[in-house]
């Protein structure tokens, strides 16, 4: 029997509901809508048979599968809901007060037997940041940061500590997915002139100098993103710092650091210079793909030894999500950007489809990986507020807007275990659509008043490089670099004009126009008869070549030395002296 499409559950200023998902798009009959707009939280548990909401008086948890009510606790300033990997637990969380006198606040984060809908254990948990525990997949280990130390629990026993890993001030920590042996990530930031550190644990082993699995320091680094891929054998750290330095970016500075459990450790090489917006794992575990550098950004694949595997070139993106089969990747620019996606075949390195979702704020993958879900939300936008569904192939299937006077808080699809739902082939072709597909309004640039009446020329502030299967290959019909190309207009047309002048002076001698040629990948063939001029030419056009090399090894992220970088910084010397000495021909 084929699995059911996930539900879409819908919160906002029309209350809480679910939706069917594709074909159907009907309000569904599983959840009664609650009315409102007091409902400030929702969780579906990750296969998708609970859900827990609450609405300001109280948590509910039902089961979607039998709709039947299973509890409800009274908690009405919930703000934050988690179900555990296997059900069992619920946590939740109520911002943290202190009594007037001064005395230390009621316990706020409670865990709860899904079961019995009994109180396992209460927790003062004054952040919400990192406010949930996190679990092992099979719930044999639990883990909370409490005062600079990682706490465990096992078998969801949280009345005694089974382990502790404690280093001075640890900031943060992430648990590997996936079965044991169980490992951990943990963050120290630097103090005092010491570096910042990542380092990788396999519980329970803490002890001792050489306990660690991998290390890996760095002095920039105010705060650090740590990324698991799927089989719990690599992280990737992403290290930010509050303020550039070099005043070079608005975003501070960020680099990227591969950690293997292996004990093997690199920076990843990004080839342009810039902010990281996006690191995403496939879940093969196998590659990542990173969204980086000054706008318009690149995006580049990676393989587990940091090399790239393919670039996309550039373009007007800052995010990327593999779908949940990792066959499709989709690079999208939101945010300040026009929503214009690139939906991608990883497995052939071919663009599937362009669609443009304009002001979304919320980008998620359907289980079923097929479908997409964008939505424009409230408070990051308060206009416009709605969402869409997609094929992959850039259909439209449904789209939803809320009435001018409403608000839409939050959307996402239910949940569903891997391997539920099969891989399908990928297809190329648009699937049919009875919504309209809306053609994205284009802002046009502003004009000067007395530009207004003359000829656009197409000029763009920024050149977009194409993604690498798309570029020219190298060889005879190698294109010129901007400079040269720009030069050799220049030539052709000053040429031009002196043979015109010629020809009208003699028009007898006038040699026969030359035939019009593809563009040349040197700046001239021609001699001049002059046994030294053409010397001079020829070791010109040699050097040149070479700075044309080392350009391509600077674009791959190949590190220059200082005489090479002087090298490249003649170009434009020597491109006008080979003009000077070709025009005297």
């Amino acid at each position: 029997m084929a699995p059911s499409t996930p539900l879409l559950t819908v919160r906002g200023s029309e209350g809480l509901y679910m939706v069917n998902g594709p074909p159907h798009f009907t309000e569904s009959p599983v959840f009664p809508r609650e009315s409102g707009k007091n409902c400030k939280v929702y969780t579906f548990s990750k296969d998708g048979t609970l859900f827990a909401w609450g609405n300001g008086e109280k948590v509910n948890i039902i089961n979607v599968t039998n709709k039947g009510l299973l509890h409800s606790f009274d908690l009405p300033k919930a703000v934050c809901l988690e179900f555990s990997p296997k059900n069992t637990v619920l946590a939740t969380w109520q911002p943290y007060t202190t009594s007037k006198d001064g005395t230390a606040g009621t316990p706020n984060l409670q865990l709860y037997d899904v079961k019995t809908g009994t109180c396992l254990k209460s927790f003062i948990q004054k952040k919400m940041q990192n406010w949930c525990p996190s679990w092992s997949e099979d719930e044999n280990l639990c883990a909370r940061n409490v005062n600079n130390e990682v706490h465990f629990f096992e078998n969801n026993n949280f009345n005694t500590i089974a382990n502790k890993l404690h280093l001075q001030k640890i900031n943060d920590f992430v648990l590997s997915p996936g079965p044991q042996p169980y490992k951990v990530a943990v963050y120290v930031p630097g103090s005092k002139g010491a570096p910042s550190f990542v380092r990788l644990y396999q519980y329970p082993n803490f002890g001792g100098p050489h306990a660690a699995l991998a290390n890996k320091s760095f002095f920039k680094a105010d705060k650090v993103t740590m990324l698991w891929n799927k089989k719990a054998t690599a992280v990737l750290v992403i290290a930010s710092t509050d303020v550039d330095k070099t005043g070079a970016s608005y975003y501070g500075e960020q680099t990227l650091h591969y950690i293997a459990t292996n004990g093997e450790s690199a920076v990843v090489q990004l080839p342009k210079n810039g902010p990281i917006y996006d690191v995403v794992w496939n879940s093969s575990s196998t590659e990542f793909c990173a969204v980086y550098g000054f706008m318009p950004a690149k995006a580049t694949i990676f393989n587990l030894k940091c090399d790239p595997v393919f670039d996309f070139g550039t373009g007007p993106r800052n995010a990327a999500y593999y779908s949940p089969h990792g066959h499709i990747l989709v690079l999208a620019g939101f945010g300040n950007l026009r929503g214009q996606m690139e939906v991608w075949d990883v497995k052939n390195y071919k663009l599937i489809s362009k669609p443009v979702a304009s002001d979304s704020t919320y980008f998620a993958w359907c289980p079923d990986g097929e479908h997409i879900l964008t939505a424009t939300c409230a408070p990051r936008l308060r206009v416009n507020n709605g969402y869409k569904i997609w094929h992959y192939t850039g259909s439209v299937l449904h789209k939803y807007d809320v009435p001018s006077n409403g608000e839409l808080w939050q959307v996402s699809w239910q949940p569903f275990l891997d391997g539920v739902f099969p891989v399908k082939t990928i297809t190329y072709q648009a699937v049919p659509s009875e919504v309209p597909n809306e053609v994205p309004k284009v802002a046009t640039a502003y004009r000067p008043p007395a530009l207004r009446n003359k000829p656009i020329t197409n000029s763009k502030l920024h050149e977009e490089e194409p993604p690498q299967n798309m570029k020219p290959q190298p060889g005879n019909d190698k294109p010129l670099s901007k400079t040269a190309l720009k030069n050799q207009r220049k030539h052709e047309a000053k040429k031009a004009a002196k043979q015109e002048a010629r020809s009208d002076k003699s028009p007898d001698l006038a040699s026969p126009p030359a035939p019009q040629s593809t563009p040349r990948n040197t700046i001239s063939q021609s001699t001049s008869g002059d046994p030294d001029v053409d010397k001079k030419i020829k070791n010109l056009k040699k050097k040149l070549k070479a700075i044309e090399q080392l350009k391509e090894q600077a674009a791959t992220g190949k590190q220059l030395e200082k005489n090479q970088l002087e090298k490249i910084q003649k170009e434009t010397a020597l491109l006008q002296e080979l003009e000077d000495l070709e025009l005297g021909i």
